[in-house]
């Protein structure tokens, strides 16, 4: 058994390889040379893939549309007609309710089917693209191969006429093109496996009741949970429970004592509104106790979900949040979205005076992930007050606290980042059940590379740490969301604003803070 790998499995390493490759032969200094060359490009293994499988996978989803058709319109009919029919009063209410999650759902069903086809035929030509340039490149360096001969003995090769010369810089120069096809390919190729995978993970992560595999509730509970978003909001865009929070509560659910499950779900029942259902159910996900989450729906219950979304979701994104506005005099998005509760930001030090950004930014994204966490910060020791004045002084607390259990640099400025980890791992992480890690990235490559980790996290409800730096020093930021090749960042400065995958591939990040700050050098990864 052989345990050696290949280092062309890497499409990043077959990438510098071709490069180095077709500039070598541009420059060879014999016959022999370029031929050892050419026999180096062929070596590198074809770009993998098989159209004719991912068009017949595209083909059985579009297929489903049909099935999925048919149940949109008995759906429709049961909420036109059959409900009128059988429910009044508030159990009507609540059977709309459910109805109009049905719809969504079997709408979203039918947009995922269709998307995810459409993403396997676009990566098929692609793949069958790449497949065919690369072909054309290796028939080119045979033909270059054929045209030069065999190689010369050593005597042959001490001398080159004017005739073998031009062949072999002819050969050379045909050479390179071939290998920079072959390159192009790799490339075209591993795009276009990196965007099928964010677009597939998309999907996958708004396959959302499927997401709760407890036994514990029914599926009407299930479809409404995964339904609900919050109050005022498109929901589309502000789902109370991501995609990780309802596996997390699911696991959860299942391993509650008898006790406990049934306080669990006397609780649900109890609730007045869908979204106070949604955030218990956070609550849980965010591992906290039966009697933690007992103690905050005392604080919560009866409270319109207006008060919920002020006082327990930190950011709302609005459906215009991603027009492109163009950009400030400081190099900063013209549209931006202040992230605030009763109009005092959630900003570092409270005003931005102070250098918090890395404990600012994860105060943020803990209680963007635990509402009893965003309930303590906003609504007080019992969660009642609607004071933007006492918010601030427990909210830059709260920072100064993470910023001196990171190990911060005096009068509140600057953070290593064995303390980013750390206070990432304790905030954030122990409430989504991950732990983070480091991941340099001193190239546009290496931010390529990384962007389907960061999209599939942030899919999941993990936020993701990044860092920017520029001549002027550095700033952490948090990516929160994605949206097809758009990230959605929050910035500690009490903003948030959409950036694209090309800005952060490319050095254009400070389009979520200013121009001082382009470049992104680190994110944090959950595991």
């Amino acid at each position: 058994m052989s345990f050696f790998t290949s280092p062309f499995e890497s499409p990043s390493f077959r990438l510098a390889w071709l490069a180095g490759l077709s500039k070598k032969m541009l420059a060879a200094g014999s016959k022999n040379e370029l031929l050892d060359l050419i026999d180096d490009a062929l070596s590198v293994p074809a770009p993998g893939g098989d159209p004719g499988t991912l068009e017949g996978l595209a083909t059985l989803y579009r297929g489903r549309l049909d099935d999925v058709g048919s149940i949109h319109d008995q759906v429709d009919h049961v909420g036109r007609k059959g409900l009128t029919e059988v429910w009044v009063g508030d159990t009507g209410i609540r059977a709309s309710d459910a109805v109009n999650a049905a719809a969504r759902a079997v709408t979203q069903m039918s947009e995922a089917f269709q998307g995810a086809a459409s993403v396997l035929l676009t990566l098929a030509d692609a793949i069958g693209a790449a497949q065919r340039d690369d072909e054309r490149g290796r028939g080119q360096l045979l033909e270059q191969k054929k045209t030069l001969g065999g190689k010369d003995g050593f005597f042959d090769d001490l001398h080159e006429n004017d005739e073998e010369e031009w062949d072999r810089k002819n050969a050379a120069h045909f050479g390179s093109y071939a290998v920079d096809l072959m390159h192009g390919a790799v490339s075209d190729a591993q795009e276009a496996t990196r965007v099928a995978a964010r677009d597939l993970n998309k999907w996958a992560s708004e396959a959302r009741a499927g997401k709760m595999g407890t036994s514990e509730l029914s599926a009407v509970d299930k479809m409404m949970l995964a339904d609900t978003g919050v109050a005022g909001a498109d929901a589309e865009l502000n789902e109370i429970l991501t995609a990780g929070d309802l596996e997390r509560a699911s696991a959860r659910m299942d391993l509650l004592s008898l006790d406990d499950e049934t306080a669990m779900e006397r609780m649900l029942a109890s609730s007045r509104t869908p979204q106070e259902r949604a955030y218990l159910m956070k609550a849980l996900a965010a591992g906290h106790s039966v009697d933690e989450i007992g103690a905050f729906q005392a604080k919560i219950h009866d409270k319109d979900p207006a008060w919920m979304r002020r006082h327990l979701t930190p950011v709302v994104t609005a459906p215009d949040s991603m027009d492109d506005e163009g950009l400030a005099a400081d190099g900063s998005n013209n549209n931006k979205d202040e992230v605030s509760f009763d109009g005092q930001r959630w900003i570092q030090g409270g005003d931005g005076s102070e250098g918090t950004c890395v404990a600012s930014s994860t105060v943020t994204s803990r209680a963007m992930v635990d509402p009893l966490y965003a309930l303590d910060l906003t609504g007080g020791p019992d969660g009642q007050e609607d004071d933007p004045e006492a918010f601030k002084r427990r909210l830059v607390a709260e920072q100064h606290r993470l910023h001196t259990e990171g190990d911060g640099g005096k009068n509140w400025g600057g953070m290593g980042p064995e303390g980013q980890e750390r206070i990432n791992d304790d905030a954030v992480g122990g409430a989504t059940g991950t732990d983070y890690q480091r991941q340099d990235l001193d190239s546009a490559a290496d931010r390529r590379a990384v962007l389907t980790d960061v999209e599939n996290s942030v899919a999941q409800g993990r936020p993701v740490p990044v860092d920017v730096s520029g001549d002027n020093g550095a700033h952490a930021m948090t990516i929160i969301a994605q949206e097809g090749d758009m990230l959605q960042v929050y910035n500690p400065w009490g903003t948030t604003t959409w950036v694209s995958e090309d800005d952060f591939i490319n050095g254009h990040m400070g389009k979520a803070s200013d121009s001082d700050l382009p470049n992104a050098y680190s994110v944090y990864l959950p595991n």
